[in-house]
Parts: C-alpha cells; sequence; structure tokens
C-alpha cells in the first residue's frame, strides 16, 4: 500500500474513544468472557464476590441469592453497605463512581478489604453497564438509601427511602437482551458456584432461591470449611484414615489453607483457589503443595527407615495416589 493510501485508510478519524461504561456494552466479551450463559451467570458471580469480600473482612454473615420471576436476580447481604457519602474528586456518592466507573471500589487502597476476588473494581460497573436495569438498596446509617440504573446510567440520584436498624446492600438487576444470547438463569449451575463458595468460607451462609416454579431452595453453610468439602468429595471413596488433615498458616499479606486425605483409589483430585476463585490451571500454590507434599513423605519415610538409604525416593505420582485435597490461598 502506498504512504498516501494509507494516510488515508488510518488517520486520526480512525481512532475512537469509548468513555464510561460504552466500552463495556461495546466489548462485553473482554470483561465477562462471553455473552452466552457462562457470561450471563458470570454476572451473578460477579455481585456475589462483593458480598463475599465483607464476608471475608468479618463483615458479612449471610447472602441470599434469589432468581425472580420475571427472569431478573436479586442478591442481598448483611455486609456493612457500600459506603453513600459523596466523593470530593467527582461530588457524587460513592455508591454511584462504584457502579458507573470502571476501576473503582474499596479495593485497591488495601484498607477496606485485605483480600478481595472478583473483578477486582470492575465488577459491579460492568454488571450494571450489561444490565437493562440495576437497582441499588444500602442500609447504612441507620437508613436505607436507593438507587436505580437503566444499562449504566443513573435514572434519578441516590436518596433516601426509610430507616432501619440493619446494614446491608441488596443489588437487583435484569441482564440486558441488547447483549445476551439468552437471559434464562439456571439454578444448578448457580447453586454449585454457591455451595463450593460456602466451603471456601467455614461458617458463611448462603441461600438460593428459585421463584420461577415451585420456590426450590437450597442453603449452604459448612462449620468445617474446606475439612467438610473433602469429606463431601471423599463420601463415596473409602479414606485410608477418618481424619483429614488440616492446617492453616499466614506469612506477610498471604493466608493459605489445606486439607488432605487420601482414599484407596489410585486418581488424585487436587482443587486450588486463590480468593476464592478456583485456578483451574494451576499456578504456585499447586507446585509448592505437590513439592511439599512429596519432600516430607521421602523425610517421613527415611527418618522411619521405610525407605532405606540405597531405595530411591517416592515420586509425586506416588504420594498423591488416591489424595483428596483443597488449597486455599488468600
Amino acid at each position: 500500500m502506498e504512504i498516501e493510501d494509507l494516510e488515508k485508510a488510518y488517520d486520526a478519524k480512525s481512532i475512537t474513544v469509548l468513555e464510561g461504561l460504552e466500552a463495556v456494552r461495546k466489548r462485553p466479551g473482554m470483561y465477562i468472557g462471553t455473552t452466552g450463559s457462562r457470561g450471563l451467570h458470570h454476572l451473578v458471580y460477579e455481585v456475589v464476590d462483593n458480598s463475599i469480600d465483607e464476608a471475608m473482612a468479618g463483615h458479612c454473615d449471610k447472602i441470599v441469592v434469589t432468581m425472580e420471576k420475571n427472569g431478573s436476580v436479586t442478591i442481598v447481604d448483611d455486609g456493612r453497605g457500600i459506603p453513600v457519602g459523596k466523593l470530593p474528586r467527582f461530588k457524587r456518592p460513592a455508591v454511584e463512581i462504584v457502579l458507573t466507573k470502571l476501576h473503582a471500589g474499596g479495593k485497591f487502597g488495601g484498607t477496606a478489604y485485605k483480600v478481595a476476588g472478583g473483578l477486582h473494581g470492575v465488577g459491579l460497573s460492568v454488571v450494571n453497564a450489561l444490565s437493562e436495569w440495576l437497582e441499588v438498596e444500602i442500609s447504612r446509617h441507620n437508613k436505607v438509601h436507593f438507587q436505580r440504573y437503566e444499562r449504566g446510567k443513573p435514572m434519578a440520584d441516590l436518596k433516601v427511602t426509610g430507616k432501619t436498624k440493619k446494614t446491608g446492600t441488596t443489588i437487583r438487576f435484569m441482564p440486558d437482551d441488547k447483549i445476551f444470547d439468552e437471559r434464562e438463569f439456571k439454578f444448578e449451575n448457580i447453586c454449585r458456584r454457591m455451595e463450593e463458595t460456602a466451603y471456601l468460607n467455614a461458617g458463611l451462609d448462603i441461600k438460593v432461591v428459585d421463584k420461577r416454579g415451585d420456590g426450590e431452595t437450597e442453603e449452604y453453610k459448612f462449620k468445617g470449611g474446606i475439612v467438610d468439602f473433602v469429606k463431601y468429595l471423599n463420601q463415596s471413596k473409602e479414606p485410608l484414615r477418618k481424619r483429614v488433615i488440616y492446617f492453616q498458616g499466614s506469612r506477610e499479606d498471604a493466608d493459605v489453607e489445606v486439607a488432605l486425605q487420601h482414599n484407596t483409589g489410585y486418581v488424585d483430585s487436587v482443587l486450588t483457589y486463590a480468593n476464592n476463585i478456583n485456578t483451574h490451571e494451576g499456578g504456585t500454590h499447586l507446585v509448592g503443595f505437590k513439592a511439599a507434599l512429596t519432600r516430607t513423605m521421602n523425610d517421613y519415610a527415611r527418618s522411619k527407615n521405610l525407605l532405606k538409604e540405597k531405595d530411591p525416593n517416592l515420586s509425586g505420582e506416588d504420594v498423591r495416589e488416591g489424595a483428596t485435597a483443597i488449597i486455599s490461598v488468600k
């Protein structure tokens, strides 16, 4: 292509600037992966992840996820409630900034949340951008605050609608049919994710309600956390030892939990999580666990003379045979 033709084809007029949440609506796949069923359900998980952050910070005990008859979803938690005070820089309520600007939230300064999952500050704004409408209700400072949005834009200012002695956040949203190929949430999919999340957060109560049919309800609460998770995974197998090995430790800004139990099978099942999110591809936490388990088994075997001096070390495959383990790093 000649230089003159190149300049005609690609000049300053070719540059498009998308502001606010326009980029999310223009390229939703960049933020939620797909506009199919997986992306649709991801919206629910993003809202729930904000409630989970409150739980991990010690401020939330219960989360209720409800699939409404009209196809929308409501997520309620008893956390502290999203801040409603005005941000001096924007002269708008903090909750409005959280819902309308990418990379705005309490997860960046390091004081509000030590641990945070989800899309790290773009979660709620992305859900808002991809919803036909979204309503937020916040119980905070003995008042109930309410605001409604349509396709990411506030329809009115945040207003006080009542008094309350409770705290928490309620998010209701209807996925946008202009964005998603389908808008039907699957009860089983949401239940599966919520059950897994409840296992990873010992004592947290998560309830899922489906009002579209006969009011099917599931509730998850596991005092034993990942120990109960391992027992559940091994329930149809024959454990070698009744007790599940569990340990927890902290170092600098990281916490780790591990639960482990071997069974008489030949296949290992090791699930890893970082900030409650399943790390299917593994990572340094999985590599570290495998190396430590192999080293510990070999050290023990030699200290008890189960392995003689001339015997080769047990391999990683040997010591993980029949192992069911959960590794959760936060």
